[in-house]
């Protein structure tokens, strides 16, 4: 069993905890929530939905450097807390320790491999299991697809296949790429597709889907993304982006993207890492993104208002 720490326990990282710490991982939630902390420390972390409903003990903390030296640290905190994150765990990271960096969109394991080296750092790629905070201490997940994982650096290690070991024992689908990057833009597609519009709109992963006006608005952003991704030359294996994003989303129907969930308890989101990003990445090639470009203006002007 592994001793691994994991910062930013939101409803993403709690699923994670959760699940690892049900296989026997120690598993540390370190969270800066101090009522979610307070709920785990209590109670314990309740995770339901697609993995089923348990109930796990654990570590919770709201300081890293509490855990001591781990076998595995898992930065998934959103982009704006990986600086952050990369500081607070110095303390536990032993010579060989692995840090695997998990964010929606681009930018997350660059800032880590900046801060940390390139040669510690794996990059983590999760999508499709449509997670929400139900209160303290409580999440839920709407599906359960793959983990997918590979170094920064890019090859495949024994490291690569020590961290792959420490998921699949814990439930998870778990699949190991040579080159991770191409993973990060496939998710990044359907992240164009999801997380902006929804948000934009206020509906549901099938509501999208199924309103003529705004599946318009989540095919566009997928096809811009795509086209970036193609100029960009990142070897995605896609042949039609509207379909593929269809398919994802078909399977989560029922699920609010993160972004979304933050603009309904009125905090500002990830757009400059997802839709924003598309558009900051179009401009190197003088590609025109208009769909992604407004999404991006609409949520920057609603977020304004949130102070």
């Amino acid at each position: 069993m592994a001793k691994v720490a994991i910062i930013g326990t939101g409803a993403m990282g709690s699923v994670y905890a959760a699940l690892m710490a049900d296989a026997g991982h120690e598993v540390w939630a370190v969270d800066a929530w101090e009522a979610h902390v307070e709920a785990m420390a209590k109670d314990g972390l309740r995770v339901e939905g697609a993995s089923g409903d348990r109930t796990v003990r654990l570590n919770a903390t709201t300081r890293a450097a509490d855990a001591g030296e781990v076998d595995l640290a898992i930065i998934a905190t959103k982009l704006d807390g990986v600086a952050a994150a990369c500081e607070a765990i110095g303390p536990i990271l032993g010579p060989e320790t692995p840090v695997l960096s998990i964010q929606n969109g681009l930018g997350g394991p660059d800032m880590a491999a900046e801060a940390l080296g390139e040669d510690r750092v794996s990059i983590g790629v999760v999508g499709g299991f449509g997670a929400s905070m139900k209160g303290p201490g409580h999440a839920h997940h709407n599906g359960m697809e793959f983990v997918r994982i590979g170094e920064y650096a890019g090859g495949l290690t024994d490291r690569t296949a020590r961290i792959a070991e420490i998921w699949t024992s814990s439930g998870f689908k778990v699949l190991t790429f040579d080159d991770i990057h191409k993973m990060v833009w496939e998710k990044l597609i359907c992240n164009c597709a999801y997380s902006g519009p929804c948000t934009v709109t206020n509906l549901r992963v099938g509501e999208v889907l199924d309103n003529e006006e705004a599946a318009t608005i989540s095919a566009a952003c997928a096809a811009e993304a795509w086209e970036v991704a193609r100029a960009k030359e990142i070897a995605v294996e896609i042949e039609d982006p509207v379909a593929y994003v269809r398919a994802f989303g078909e399977k989560l129907r029922g699920a609010y993207p993160s972004m979304t969930q933050d603009h309904q308890a009125g905090k500002i989101g990830e757009i400059d890492a997802i839709n924003g990003a598309i558009v900051r990445e179009a401009e190197a090639f003088r590609l025109s993104v208009p769909t992604n470009r407004f999404v991006q203006q609409v949520i920057k002007a609603r977020e304004s208002a949130f102070g």
